[in-house]
């Protein structure tokens, strides 16, 4: 790995703003060398493993589709001069454009033509991924100001068999029971949706290569929809593995974190962001589940029913600058990206220290003092929740109830009752 190392928080943020700033201007879809270029930067700071899944490939109820790639587009005036130029802006073109070169009048043109009414000034994003079109997007008053006439029309793309690029990191854990953390990777120019969730994803691995974690962590950087199909179609046969799961997405704007429910609605992930938010005091969002969304809508489909829920600040389509070219590296920050990182590392220390014990004393309250359990609190400031943290872990520890199932119920700190499960567990009180 060649790029540098997190180092603190707000350093961690800023590196991952430079991350999004590099990655904003690659044209990406949900095939092509655009995929494979992200992909290539990211691995610079990860180790990577990229996949290439042929053209045809049947993956469950769909099919990977031609490569598309793009080398200019362009809609000229009699002049010559690009009115609406693909080199300014991957926007500019509707993705997975089939090619053109034409001549036309701007009434036959204006077909083709998509702008935002209400956001004179923004061009937004617009694809037809399994449709033949071609088009160009544009700012309503740059279409406004266009005069009748011909305009040269010209999209240099290819459509043709290739591959669907997608990649995978893996932390490796003390078990082989996974954590999946999830991205896509499929959006051109659009820097809160999806590239600060690229930028997230990529220094959280980092962060929890820095530690010996008891779960194995996989990310995945995949198109959406049609890339997480594809990987649960490569994995069906150990998808058993996915204990827990986590969709990033919209994760560097300044709104409040919002975290969407798994489809079951009580997984333990879903648990564990809610008493994260809830004890960081952050203000937030839980939402139930909708089938509509990010790729949390494919790990939690009835067939899988996988427990992965999903982390963003606003959500999808709920800020006015959602999929337009006000979408920019100005519109995220180092502070909202280095939150969010924040509270996904709080929410898998959590996740990867909840357990269930069994109490190896249960008749009675065990003598705490002469296992020395009672001294080693001796000066602490703390030292009467971590004597109430060790009552409450012996008296829920009958097998039935975890860690978190404890702090919940007594209302103590997370951190507070896994340390008293270390004490007593050292002491010999009680046994996973």
């Amino acid at each position: 790995m060649t790029a540098a190392g997190e180092g603190t928080t707000t350093g961690a943020g800023e590196q991952m703003h430079a991350l999004v700033e590099r990655l904003y201007p690659l044209c990406r879809s949900i095939t092509g060398d655009g995929v494979r270029a992200t992909l290539d930067i990211v691995g610079e700071y990860l180790p990577l493993q990229v996949h290439e899944v042929p053209t045809g490939t049947q993956v469950l109820d769909w099919t990977v589709p031609q490569e598309w790639n793009i080398r200019d587009a362009y809609v000229a005036d009699a002049s010559g001069h690009r009115v609406v130029d693909f080199a300014a802006s991957s926007l500019h073109v509707l993705g997975y454009s089939v090619p053109v070169s034409a001549t036309m009048p701007l009434t036959e043109l204006r077909a083709h033509l998509h702008t935002l009414p209400d956001h004179p000034s923004w061009v937004p994003y617009r694809t037809s991924y399994y449709k033949p079109e071609w088009g160009f997007c544009l700012a309503q008053e740059t279409l406004d100001a266009l005069p009748d006439g011909e305009y040269e029309v010209r999209v240099d793309s290819t459509l043709a068999n290739g591959h669907l690029t997608y990649a995978e990191h893996v932390v490796p854990g003390q078990v082989q029971d996974e954590v999946i953390v999830s991205c896509h990777v499929c959006h051109p120019s659009l820097a809160n949706d999806n590239l600060a969730g690229i930028a997230v994803a990529t220094f959280l691995a980092r962060a929890l290569a820095e530690t010996t974690p008891y779960y194995t962590y996989r990310f995945i950087f995949a198109p959406g929809t049609i890339g997480a199909i594809t990987w649960l179609a490569r994995n069906a046969e150990r998808v058993e593995r996915v204990k827990h799961g986590l969709v990033l997405a919209c994760a560097g704007d300044s709104g409040q974190l919002t975290y969407k429910r798994s489809r079951r609605g009580d997984a333990e992930i879903d648990r564990v962001m809610r008493h994260v938010l809830a004890a960081s005091e952050r203000p937030h969002h839980i939402t139930e589940f909708t089938p509509y969304g990010y790729d949390e809508r494919q790990y939690c489909s009835p067939g899988f029913n996988l427990g992965v829920g999903s982390l963003s600040r606003t959500p999808y389509a709920g800020y006015p600058e959602y999929h337009t070219s006000a979408d920019n590296p100005d519109f995220v920050s180092p502070e909202a990206m280095a939150d969010t990182l924040a509270v996904c590392r709080e929410a898998f220390a959590v996740l990867d220290r909840n357990r269930r014990y069994v109490n190896l004393s249960p008749y009675g309250e065990p003598q705490l003092g002469r296992r020395g359990l009672y001294d080693s609190l001796g000066g602490r400031s703390d030292a009467k929740q971590a004597q109430l943290a060790m009552l409450w872990v012996l008296s829920l520890s009958e097998g039935e109830h975890s860690l978190l199932d404890v702090a919940e119920r007594s209302g103590l700190p997370f951190g507070a009752v896994a340390a008293a499960a270390d004490a007593l567990h050292d002491a010999g009180l009680i046994k996973a």
